[in-house]
């Protein structure tokens, strides 16, 4: 793609986030369902309606465009698009979970929980976009690395079916840790501030612990969701893209969610068959081509599977996970 273009998308991206900083959640107040209900409607049409002009934009292979990468056509860019989008929303389930225990461990009020998300979602942004851009041009300079990719993918599988998310504890990572020891944190919040002074001296409040954690969860789940993705595509404008919609989409989706963790605690295991599928699909695709739709097909399958065995299973074994609404 040329400049123009990747300049036009973040100018759209950045117009839209100011939008929902600036005007719709200026003051922090508690998130009810129906608004978080309504802006994950708003972000997930933004992001179908941004597939027709992906679309568009790949079938008409448009001057202006300068379609960089080897050429697809419309239906083919639009397919990639739509499983890199699906893919990063699945996988970003599980980050939903973790976020929830870290409010619930640091007692982050309701109406500051919005706060914290907009800016992890958005050093998330800047983070990920680093990331796939190095990724790019790693697996385009060396090809043997999709093979180390997707092993990793079958590994993350394995460890995420290992470990049980009950018992992590948010304040034994190593990054709160460190900050507790270089910066003196507040006992209680103050507000929506992330540093306070205190008696002539700067603070960190807990809020900037949660910032943190968050970051630093984003950047782990990120470790796993960004390799999947070149399974589907190694066109950067596709991967980033998708990833971007994902992300921002992600806050309204976990006040969706969160409240009721307990009634999908099998998705958990169905995210596991995705990575196992996906990083499968990665190792043998030099050698076999699994057609795009039916790969967003069998990720919309499995995750199907695994929403109803957690309505089914939900009534017979009800045991709570921790909320940050409790």
């Amino acid at each position: 793609m040329t400049l123009p273009v990747w300049i036009a998308f973040l100018a759209f991206i950045a117009a839209m986030v100011a939008l929902d900083l600036g005007v719709f959640h200026r003051k922090d107040r508690i998130v009810t369902l129906r608004s978080a209900l309504g802006w994950s409607a708003v972000w997930i049409s933004m992001a179908l309606l941004f597939n027709v002009f992906v679309y568009l934009l790949y079938e008409n292979n448009y001057a202006w465009a300068s379609l960089a990468t080897e050429h697809l056509s419309g239906r083919e860019a639009a397919t990639q698009y739509l499983v890199g989008y699906v893919l990063e929303k699945s996988l970003s389930l599980d980050n939903i979970f973790v976020i929830a225990m870290i409010f619930s461990y640091f007692r982050v009020p309701l109406v500051l929980q919005h706060r914290v998300l907009f800016w992890g979602i958005l050093g998330a942004v800047v983070l990920r976009g680093l990331m796939i851009f190095v990724g790019v041009a790693l697996i385009n300079r060396f090809d043997w690395l999709i093979y180390v990719f997707g092993i990793f993918l079958l590994y993350s599988a394995v460890r995420m079916l290992l470990i049980r998310q009950d018992t992590l504890e948010p304040g034994d990572n190593p990054l709160i840790r460190l900050a507790q020891r270089w910066v003196p944190v507040t006992e209680t919040f103050h507000d929506r501030k992330f540093i306070v002074r205190v008696d002539g001296k700067w603070m960190a409040t807990p809020l900037l612990l949660a910032l943190l954690l968050v970051e630093s969860s984003d950047v782990m789940f990120a470790v796993d969701s960004i390799p999947a993705i070149f399974a589907v595509t190694r066109d950067p404008f596709i991967i980033f893209t998708s990833n971007i919609f994902a992300i921002l989409g992600l806050r309204a989706l976990y006040f969706v969610l969160a409240a009721y963790m307990e009634r999908f605690r099998h998705l958990k295991h169905a995210l596991v068959f995705v990575l196992a599928y996906v990083g499968v699909k990665m190792i043998i695709s030099p050698h076999y081509h699994i057609d795009d739709l039916a790969s967003l097909a069998i990720i919309f399958g499995i995750l199907l599977v695994g929403v109803l065995a957690s309505i089914r299973g939900g009534a017979r074994d009800p045991v709570p996970l921790r909320s940050p609404f409790d």
